[in-house]
């Protein structure tokens, strides 16, 4: 049986008297990826940090493995990419593993192997001892998904990972989220990329701080008698 990893009900978020997240209802099941979808200025984001405890909800309840985050003893489970890289850019994409590495708690050895091996998936590898200063918009997103990645937790946070990222490198990042999707790891991933929203197991539409939609992407596709994601999204905003 699936357990929920990821649990919101009724979410309220207000900035000031602008309402960002009205009566937000969602889940994240044990072993599961869920994308979720909407334009900008929708709310992805904001659904993002209040479900970390990064924004403090306005009504209703967010909850990460049954807990209320923020929550210290659970971060070593939980790998987060936020839309704007965090990186240290007089550190090295090696040291800036390392140090991030070590706030997760990998030992000496962990650490060795798992930063030659997400290195590898990101492509990274031949620039890892180069200062983040002097890396490219698209070399820092591949570092941060790296960092996101370190220690295999159990959950997966993704805030639009594969922005300025090239079609083959999204392929081999995809097929990475699969093989942690296989080993029962649950992943919730922000994305503006439709083909990418076919390959999760539910999906949720965003739209005006509601979740106008969420189920898997062949039950939405008949729900909204079209042929793609991309067309439920447009249908669902009323574009013709």
């Amino acid at each position: 049986m699936q357990t929920s990893i990821i649990n919101l009900q009724h979410l309220v978020k207000k900035f000031g008297k602008q309402t960002v997240l009205k009566d937000v209802n969602m889940n994240v099941l044990s072993g599961e990826i869920v994308g979720l979808i909407g334009p900008s200025g929708a709310g992805k984001s904001t659904v993002i940090k209040t479900t970390l405890g990064m924004e403090v909800v306005d009504g209703g309840s967010a909850t990460v493995f049954g807990e209320t985050m923020p929550n210290r003893n659970l971060l070593a489970n939980i790998g987060y990419m936020a839309q704007t890289d965090a990186l240290y850019d007089a550190l090295s994409g090696r040291e800036n593993l390392a140090f991030y590495g070590q706030m997760k708690g990998l030992s000496p050895s962990e650490l060795k192997r798992e930063i030659k091996h997400v290195a590898q998936v990101v492509d990274l590898t031949k620039d890892l001892d180069k200062r983040v200063s002097g890396y490219s918009g698209g070399m820092m997103r591949r570092l941060s998904l790296s960092i996101a990645l370190l220690g295999n937790p159990r959950l997966l946070i993704l805030d639009e990972p594969t922005v300025g990222i090239d079609p083959a490198l999204r392929r081999q990042i995809w097929a990475e989220l699969g093989k942690i999707h296989n080993e029962g790891r649950s992943i919730l991933i922000t994305t503006h990329v439709m083909d990418e929203a076919e390959l999760c197991d539910r999906v949720a539409l965003l739209l005006d701080g509601q979740v106008m939609a969420f189920n898997q992407p062949d039950v939405l596709k008949m729900q909204y008698n079209v042929d793609s994601i991309e067309d439920v999204f447009l249908k669902a905003e009323g574009v013709q």
